[in-house]
């Protein structure tokens, strides 16, 4: 058994622990990072479909506006760390950035590889001492951390940050380790769920739509127990074999805490653009166009073609019947149904299909201003092992970057 002594030791390689330990020892501490994967970023490689979004450039209102659990928990990490800092940060490490529809922020060269290499380089630059280890155990001595064990190697540290991510994407490390680690050490676990994740439907006609990808479209998502729209915006989604997914959907996902059935429904507007009235228009001026056709051969104007036979089906009326004949009611309902076609949550897709895990160490055991444990002196965390989540767009890789700098920085 060998033993090393360290400043610092960060557990988990991904876009926290890296900030983490770069940020630990750009301030001239001794750090130890300890990846149990055979390299760094695993995940964040993945990110964005490979591309990294990597921050939003937006204001601060709009950062917290799409931060749906524990806010004010990051006023203080962020304001020392905002998106602009992290963007200027990352171009001063020779990555580029751009920025796309909604704020999105991306390397120019759509690589996430390039922020990884940024970020291994920080390391580098500063000292990092990196291992390729699986941390069984965390060392606690007297209320205060001691190190951490590595089977048969002790690395000694009178502080530790735990940045292990969360247990979306198991297959890239992110099994839940830190929740096991924190809760031994006293911690309260907020019960995890997956949290951007696609939405699997009670009805099955989502399968005929398989494929099918709409853009432009708004989505709300009410809940009718309370009678409360939880969300609502405009965008694009797809339609599965088990439901429906995209940017949209995972974003509504966040707002379901606990999926009951027949509980919570999902509305489509598939044209946002037009009221009530001037979509009926639009319908009577197809219809006179084609006044002998029959009714499923005459939404090919208005509708994906894939979308058609579902609209006919629930519409009520006639596919054989001539749109001459179709009543003012009919037409009326029909209106209605493109305005909003329904869909029922039957639950979210299984948490390795999530973007991020909602749920972790409980955020009032932990000090806002240095993401200190207030149970146990010298231990920190940052990044999704913390009960803070939010939206797609970069905001989620923004609160890693902002709570491992304050962690790091801590130090």
């Amino acid at each position: 058994m060998t033993e090393n002594n360290f400043d610092c030791i960060v557990i988990g390689g991904g876009a926290a622990g890296m900030m983490a330990a770069g940020t630990a020892a750009e301030r001239g501490r001794k750090v130890l990072l300890l990846e149990k994967n055979d390299r760094l970023g695993k995940k964040l490689s993945i990110t964005g479909k490979g591309r990294c979004n990597v921050t939003n450039s937006c204001t601060d209102e709009e950062f917290f506006a799409n931060i749906p659990v524990n806010p004010r928990f990051l006023y203080s990490a962020y304001s020392r760390f905002g998106c602009r800092d992290c963007m200027e940060f990352f171009e001063n490490l020779g990555v580029p950035l751009k920025t796309e529809r909604g704020n999105r922020v991306f390397p120019v060269s759509d690589r996430a590889a390039d922020i990884v290499n940024a970020l291994e380089k920080f390391c580098k630059r500063n000292g990092v001492t990196t291992l390729h280890e699986k941390v069984t155990e965390i060392i606690s001595e007297n209320g205060t951390v001691g190190g951490v064990i590595c089977g048969n190697d002790i690395f000694r540290s009178e502080t530790v940050i735990i940045a292990t991510g969360g247990k979306s994407y198991p297959r890239t490390g992110s099994d839940g380790d830190g929740y096991r680690f924190a809760e031994k050490l006293g911690h309260t676990i907020i019960p995890l769920k997956p949290s951007l994740v696609p939405l699997e439907t009670e009805e099955n006609f989502c399968k005929e739509m398989m494929g099918l990808s709409l853009r432009n479209v708004e989505v709300s998502l009410s809940d009718e127990k309370s009678g409360k729209v939880l969300f609502k915006d405009m965008g694009e989604m797809l339609f599965t074999h088990f439901g429906v997914s995209g940017p949209l959907i995972l974003s509504a996902s966040s707002h379901i805490r606990e999926p009951e059935r027949k509980r919570y429904k999902i509305f489509i507007d598939l044209k946002p653009a037009l009221d009530l009235p001037t979509l009926d228009k639009r319908i009577l001026r197809d219809f006179s166009e084609i006044p002998n056709r029959i009714f499923a051969n005459a939404l090919s104007k208005l509708l994906p073609a894939r979308m058609i036979p579902v609209i006919v089906k629930l519409s009520g009326i006639s596919p054989d019947k001539q749109v001459n004949s179709v009543t003012k009611q009919e037409r009326s309902e029909l209106a209605k149904l493109i305005k909003n076609f329904p869909l029922t949550v039957k639950g979210f897709r299984p948490i390795d299909e999530a973007i991020i895990t909602s749920g972790g160490v409980k955020v009032s055991e932990v000090s806002p201003k240095t993401m200190e444990s207030k149970l146990i002196g010298g231990l920190f965390f940052a990044g999704e092992v913390l009960d803070v989540d939010a939206y797609t767009g970069g905001f989620n890789l923004q609160i890693a970057f902002s709570t491992a700098r304050a962690a790091g920085q801590a130090i």
